[in-house]
């Protein structure tokens, strides 16, 4: 089971984005307050998670959680800027929407730039360490999947609905085929590279 808490009595959020590493779409964050003495066992790292499992987590961090909060950042600030900074700020409108202010943040990764003045700390995979961060991790994951299928209606030759924007062969294909389209990241390297052995 996933750790509860990282201090003993501050409110805490955890934090977490989905879809730094897509070819397409944009960037998502979710921040997620749970109450204290909060038991989940079946909570963890979205990515360990069937999706079945993931959007039946999700129905109950809704419901338990004390806030919880979904932000996005699009394709073309995420080349405006680059894919860190877009996470960073994507995380940033998540905690800033929550309903109940965060006295300390729990970030998933190694680094976070703050644009508040809660403190924070980043815990390396932290998805599978806290709870507050698992429950990020699915909120994060699940709402951007729902974006991707929907864009899928509109851009079908790209699968979306499959691969959700990442790098696979069948999405490389497609860029080949048709070209690019407004979700695209133009920052990213968009065509797959041959490897040639001499």
């Amino acid at each position: 089971m996933l750790k509860e808490r990282y201090t003993q009595n501050r409110i805490e959020a955890g934090c977490d984005e989905a879809g730094r590493g897509c070819l397409a779409g944009p960037v998502y964050a979710a921040a997620v307050i749970l109450p204290n003495g909060y038991h989940n066992k079946l909570l963890n790292d979205s990515k360990q998670l069937s999706k079945k499992q993931r959007y039946a987590l999700r129905t109950q961090i809704e419901h338990d959680a004390l806030a919880w909060a979904v932000a996005s950042v699009s394709n073309d600030e995420i080349d405006n800027t680059n894919i860190l900074r877009a996470s960073f700020h994507a995380m940033n409108l998540a905690i800033s929407q929550l309903t109940t202010p965060p006295e300390m943040l729990l970030i998933d990764g190694n680094r976070f730039i703050n644009e508040s003045d809660t403190p924070y700390v980043c815990i390396v995979k932290g998805d599978g360490k806290y709870q507050s961060i698992a429950a990020a991790s699915i909120l994060a994951k699940t709402y951007r999947d729902d974006f991707m299928i929907e864009q899928h209606q509109r851009f079908p030759h790209y699968y979306w609905d499959h691969n959700m924007g990442y790098p696979t062969q069948q999405h490389y294909d497609a860029i080949e085929q048709y070209g690019i389209t407004p979700l695209h990241r133009k920052s990213y390297r968009l065509e797959k590279q041959l490897s040639i052995d001499f």
